[in-house]
């Protein structure tokens, strides 16, 4: 069964490609697609839509009247905060891209508070990064330890504090440039350490999973690497993810994460 009523907040890279792929499914495009943009930006957001019968808006309360039956963050930190507590106090399903802003333990039980209220669930897909069900049911059995390491062209660290750490335009051999937890990851690189910040959701917690970040002029790729130690299984995963030709610092497989998420929910067979 297709999707109906899909809501999109942002219109940047993440967002763009997975209207693409919405619209693409085996299992036809959403009934409807909805793209939620600042006040002002309609105008122009419009124009650059190849597919005239989606609609736009600036207006999030209107648009939950309309009754999406899901709405799927995809604008960065400040979107989560200003959004998100609201489209499940509505008690509507929200998909977030954007783990790290989970890294403000005042946001995130705000969002639980508001889906604990309304029965409206915030899920957070995997992202850039495999083996999340091992992770969490690692997790169920007790973990030790997950260290994660995310490696990611020079390019890709650009506009981050990380230019502050190192000379990024003279790299000649892979160099780390930060260590530290998760939440701290999250903080400080908020486009870039997602994928740490949903690991730590779904194993040790923000403070508890230790993050390292490396800028490599070797590789055009971004390289995402994590390791386990449990009660149940001790595994390490490597996965060598393509970059969104829109956004360097993204993995292309997070938008297909995302849309895994929003066609799941309406599959006869999910998995």
């Amino acid at each position: 069964m297709k999707p109906g009523h899909v809501a999109i907040i942002g219109f940047g890279a993440i967002a763009q490609d997975l209207i693409g792929i919405l619209k693409e499914a085996d299992v036809g495009p959403p009934e409807r697609i909805t793209v939620l943009v600042h006040s002002g930006r309609e105008a122009g957001t419009k124009a650059r839509l190849s597919d005239a019968s989606i609609s736009v808006s600036s207006d999030l309360e209107e648009l939950l009247d309309e009754a999406p039956d899901v709405v799927v963050e995809c604008a960065g930190h400040g979107a989560v905060a200003a959004f998100g507590a609201l489209v499940l106090d509505h008690g509507t399903d929200l998909i977030i891209a954007s783990a790290g802003a989970l890294s403000d333990p005042d946001l995130k039980a705000k969002l639980i508070s508001s889906a604990n209220r309304t029965g409206a669930q915030c899920v957070v897909p995997a992202g850039a990064i495999g083996g999340i069900d091992a992770l969490g049911a690692a997790r169920i059995s007790g973990l030790k330890s997950v260290i994660y390491i995310g490696r990611k062209p020079p390019s890709a660290w650009l506009g981050t504090p990380a230019e502050q750490a190192v000379d990024l335009g003279k790299l000649t051999r892979p160099t780390a440039f930060f260590e530290g937890t998760a939440r701290e990851a999250a903080r400080e690189y908020p486009k870039n350490a997602n994928v740490a910040a949903t690991l730590a959701l779904a194993g040790l917690g923000m403070d508890d999973t230790k993050v390292r970040l490396i800028a490599d002029p070797t590789i055009q790729e971004n390289v995402h690497e994590f390791s386990v130690v449990s009660n149940a299984s001790d595994f390490s995963i490597r996965l060598v993810c393509k970059t969104s030709p829109l956004n360097p610092k993204t993995s292309r497989s997070t938008v297909y994460s995302i849309a895994r998420a929003v066609l799941n929910r309406h599959a006869a067979i999910a998995i």
